[in-house]
């Protein structure tokens, strides 16, 4: 199979030596990362009632509070 050349020009300094870095780990941090985000993602018709996050939370809250609520019968 032969090669294309890329046509892209190599704008990486000279002085930027990459065989000096040694032990470098992909995703060393992903981990720790995940710990402590918890990300939702919401679809564009419900974020578009909500002006900010804390109105979300304070939507979730209120169901949460409901759920909890014992049913009156």
């Amino acid at each position: 199979m032969k090669q294309v050349e890329s046509e892209e020009q190599d704008d990486l300094r000279p002085e930027y030596d990459f065989s000096q870095l040694k032990g470098g780990v992909r995703g060393k941090y992903v981990a720790r990362y995940r710990e402590g985000t918890n990300l939702v993602l919401l679809d564009p018709d419900v974020a578009a009632a909500f002006p900010d996050a804390q109105a979300v939370n304070d939507a979730l809250r209120l169901v949460l509070l409901e759920k909890q609520a014992p049913n009156p019968r």
